[in-house]
This record gives structure tokens, sequence and C-alpha cells, in this order.
């Protein structure tokens, strides 16, 4: 299970009040540049919120999110799949089946911005909007299991990684 019901209302409520899921743009520069090292323009943006990711990407790109009608399709594997401020926002007890399935949809590149403080927003019944704050260190004993680590840069209250899906039966 991806998430609750109950946390689907929540979400919902978030993204109708506006100004969440609005920071996809800050990485259209590194996507791009993935993307021309890769030779491909096969994106999904997993959680894109405000979809402002794909308004600043010359290409097309798949977007998707649960808790957004019209973006909640189930998509398919893409070449390169971004995750940006969406895993700290996870219900703990179901962070492994969404780790599990963004290693079904990542067929070439994974790229994570994960927070690791805090959130301004808070969900409707109290609690913080970042469910999960943890260590970069914890974050990753949590991915690599599915993902060779490629490169990490740790800022101020998170982290960016970029990650490769390891083979199921090596």
């Amino acid at each position: 299970m991806r998430y609750t019901e109950g946390y689907k209302d929540l979400q919902k409520q978030l993204h109708a009040a506006g100004g969440y899921g609005i920071g996809g743009y800050k990485h259209a520069s590194q996507i791009i540049s993935m993307c021309q090292q890769l030779g491909t323009r096969n994106v999904l943006d997993y959680g894109c919120g405000g979809q402002t990711l794909q308004k600043n990407m010359p290409f097309a790109i798949t977007n998707y999110d649960p808790f957004i009608e019209g973006l909640d399709r189930e998509p398919v594997p893409h070449d390169v799949v971004v995750c940006s401020d969406v895993l700290e926002h996870i219900e703990p007890d179901c962070l492994p089946d969404v780790l599990n399935h963004l290693r079904s949809l990542t067929r070439r590149i994974l790229f994570v911005d994960v927070a690791c403080r805090p959130a301004v927003k808070k969900l409707a019944d109290g609690r913080n909007a970042h469910l999960i704050q943890w260590s970069p260190e914890t974050w990753l004993t949590v991915l690599i299991p599915s993902f060779r680590l490629m490169s990490f840069q740790a800022y101020d209250g998170g982290f960016v990684a970029v990650l490769k899906p390891k083979e199921e039966n090596p």
C-alpha cells in the first residue's frame, strides 16, 4: 500500500489550498543535462504536484501524482524518474511499497531531492507535512538495497542523489 485513504484526503486538501508541490522547477537544468548525457527525453516526475518541473523543461515529460485528479493514472517505467520533495511526505509504513514502486518505474536513473527537516506546512490533522525527518545517512540505508548511488550532494536540511536501479537478480 503506497498510501492510506485518510492520508490521500489530507494530501488532496494541501494541494487544493495551493502553494504546495511547487519546487520541481529547481532541478530542471540538472534533469535536462542528465537527459542529454543519456540521450533520452523519457522522464517521469513522480509526485509532480504543481508540475513546475514540466513548466521548465524544453520537452514533454510524464507527470504523476496520486493525489491530483487527472495526474493519478498509474505510470509506466521511464528512463529517468524524478522524485523531488516527495519521499519525506510518505507515510512511514508505506515507504517500502513506494520505494518498490519507484524501483519498478526506473529504467536507468532515479533523481531524488529529500528534505530532512520539518516542513513549513502542516496537515489538516496537525502533523508536520514532512512525516519522515531522517538524516541523509538513514535515507541512504533505505535507498541502497534497491539502488546504486551514483552521486550525492547534501545541503542544509536535505540532500540530492542520483541513483541507478540494481538488477533484481544479479
